[in-house]
């Protein structure tokens, strides 16, 4: 289903729904660390990556058959997520048990965040498969190269560039809860220009954000409709212009706190991106400059209410950035770049009444400027080394600096051995600091954190297993703390007024994680993939003196783990089975409200009808599992999807 790298087990082998193996020997057959990632910043064989890495591409995401991209990421080691209710809702995905906000999202090299939210964190709720053609996630701190937010990790989204003069694809599919799902795109080759077109609308009825248990009978249905474009053109030899852009409109029907209502949400996010290439030196010194822009829009309705909308909120991202790298010598290569990120936040409650006055919204500004360096260094065979050094400069909170360093050995035996050191840190979002719950005394949260395992493979790569033990620490980690009514505490008012208020953001907290990840693929005959992973996370709060200290973080199982059979018979079928449990989680910080444990069975089926046409079905949740991610919301049952994919 996936081809997997933990910091130390690089399973090359054949997974789920892969369709070929590689070599055992790494250090001595190329073909090994043909798979190149670039969550890195700079195009890279898995076999030279020192950080844990998982790589989808795009016959790992046709064959998973799922819609939106949190559903086929959870399937992998160290993921959880948590939603409420169905698709579109709010989407948390965290990497091991870091929080959802300390994760980086980046589609086609633009970083995405929305500063209007509370964490300044991204919502996967709108991002579905769609045109996506590679996924990648590097695990542990990546602060070095991807600056603030990426404590726990980073996910990159790559959509595809055509390699033929004209070439297509569409996928169409249908199914329970009257769900319907189509996608298609276009591009190709004129002379110097490069380009891809692609677009998808999902629509569905949905279930009850509320659960049935908690009282929720009405389905809150959700649409969503996204468009992606892409295009390269060579100006000369060596230089070349790229822009990309993305776009994405969502409505979704959601349920109050208290149970069904009418209310719904609507979300518009952009993404744009234009760059100049320039390859200097036969291509030893190569050039990236940038701009980057995202603006995200979200704002809630009440029909019921005298005045309609109950929030207001939009952010904005500027980015423009520099990136380099320098080939210095064979299996020398230096990787620099300097970024300056400008962000902008405004967000709003309108009273339901009319009468009264809509309130000044709040709003915010930041701005980061970076530099980064990284060297990579070969000294023998099979052997890479990697050390990296970064400087922030926050408007509000000063300079700072971060290390990171890592290693990777191939060994002719087959045998890998990985380790990694990495630091990260995340300023206080927007939202923290200026919001009508703001504090403007925020320190920025902190961490660091190392890995180190071990991978082996055998049988001219049809087995490989492998497995890999983390630590991350984390400080100054900013919760909300709640207000008693009435309170005194200049803390508990508006800043500016003497309007009191529910709560506000402090650091108060210190989190640690450590944990293990486990994996094997087995390719025991032709067409024949047996694969497992196992993720044991240890999320704690360690906030010294609190009544919380030694309780898991919320929403973080500590066990799960995922298992998949794929076979691909001779006369073009290809069917497959998946199974994935969780263990037991808490829904509070407090461990009063205990979700539990719950286990997913899913059954898919391919067929080729020719070399350009297949169809396919699915079931998920065969066995129709009642569950929960978030305490009181719900979660969806069995469901059948059935459909047709087109490649030309």
């Amino acid at each position: 289903m996936f081809k997997s790298l933990s910091l130390l087990s690089v399973l090359l082998s054949s997974t789920a729904f892969a369709q070929e193996t590689t070599s055992p020997d790494a250090a001595a057959d190329a073909e090994a660390g043909s798979i190149v990632v670039t969550a890195t910043r700079l195009a890279t064989p898995l076999d030279q990556v020192p950080a844990s890495i998982t790589v989808l591409d795009k016959a790992d995401i046709d064959r998973a058959q799922d819609m939106g991209v949190t559903e086929i990421l959870v399937r992998t080691p160290g993921i959880s997520i948590s939603r409420n209710g169905g698709y579109g809702t709010l989407t948390s995905l965290r990497i091991r048990g870091a929080e959802t906000d300390q994760t980086v999202v980046v589609i086609d090299g633009v970083k995405l965040n929305d500063p209007s939210s509370t964490g300044g964190g991204y919502n996967f709720a709108n991002l579905l498969t769609g045109d996506v053609s590679r996924i990648e996630v590097l695990r542990g701190p990546q602060s070095t190269l991807w600056g603030s937010q990426a404590i726990g990790g980073v996910v990159n989204i790559v959509t595809p560039l055509p390699e033929k003069d004209l070439e297509g694809s569409f996928d169409v599919e249908a199914g329970s809860r009257q769900t319907v799902s189509g996608r298609a795109a276009l591009g190709g080759k004129t002379g110097p220009v490069t380009w891809r077109i692609g677009g998808q609308t999902f629509t569905t009825d949905g279930i009850s954000a509320i659960a049935p248990a908690a009282g929720g009978r009405e389905r809150d249905g959700y649409t969503n409709r996204s468009l992606t474009g892409r295009v390269e053109i060579a100006l000369t030899e060596g230089v070349s212009v790229d822009l990309r852009s993305y776009y994405s409109r969502g409505r979704v029907e959601i349920d109050g706190f208290a149970g069904d209502s009418q209310e719904y949400s609507l979300s518009r996010d952009f993404v744009g991106y234009a760059g100049l290439n320039v390859a200097l030196l036969d291509g030893r010194f190569q050039n990236r400059f940038g701009f980057g822009y995202t603006d995200t829009n979200r704002d809630n309705y009440d029909p019921t209410r005298a005045r309609a909308q109950t929030f207001d909120a939009a952010g904005r991202n500027q980015r423009l950035e520099y990136q380099g790298s320098f080939t210095v010598a064979e299996g020398w290569t230096v990787l620099f770049g300097a970024e300056n990120e400008r962000s902008r936040f405004r967000s709003v409650s309108p009273p339901a009444s009319l009468s009264a006055p809509i309130p000044e919204p709040g709003r915010g500004k930041a701005e980061i400027t970076s530099f980064y360096g990284e060297l990579k260094a070969q000294p023998i065979t099979g052997l890479t080394l990697t050390g990296g050094v970064r400087h922030d400069d926050h408007s509000r909170y000063g300079g700072r600096t971060l290390f990171s360093g890592g290693g990777i050995w191939v060994l002719p035996t087959g045998t890998v051995l990985r380790a990694s050191y990495g630091e990260g840190f995340k300023a206080p979002s927007l939202y923290q600091l200026f919001s009508e719950y703001g504090n403007t005394s925020l320190n920025p949260e902190k961490a660091r954190g190392w890995e180190a395992g071990v991978e082996q493979r055998l049988m001219d790569g049809a087995l490989s297993f492998g497995a890999t033990y983390f630590e991350r620490t984390s400080t100054d980690q900013i919760i909300f703390a709640s207000c008693d009514f009435p309170s005194t505490l200049p803390i508990c008012f508006i800043p500016g007024t003497t309007i009191s208020r529910f709560g506000y953001y402090d650091n108060v907290a210190r989190a640690k994680a450590h944990g293990i990840e486990a994996q094997a693929a087995l390719r025991p005959v032709e067409g024949l993939t047996i694969d497992a992973n196992y993720s044991w996370t240890v999320a704690e709060d360690r906030s010294t003196g609190a009544s919380t200290f030694g309780n898991w973080l919320p929403r973080r199982p500590r066990d799960t783990a995922n298992g998949s059979i794929s076979y691909e018979w001779p006369f073009g079928l290809t069917t497959g089975a998946a199974i994935r449990w969780s263990g037991k989680s808490y829904d509070n910080a407090s461990n009063t409200t205990r979700l539990d444990d719950y286990t997913l069975v899913d059954l898919r089926a391919e067929f080729a009808v020719s070399s350009t046409f297949s169809l396919f079905a699915r079931a998920e949740n065969l066995f129709d599992e009642k569950y929960m991610t978030v305490n009181r919301y719900g979660t969806l049952g069995r469901s059948i999807y059935a459909g047709i994919r087109g490649r030309f």
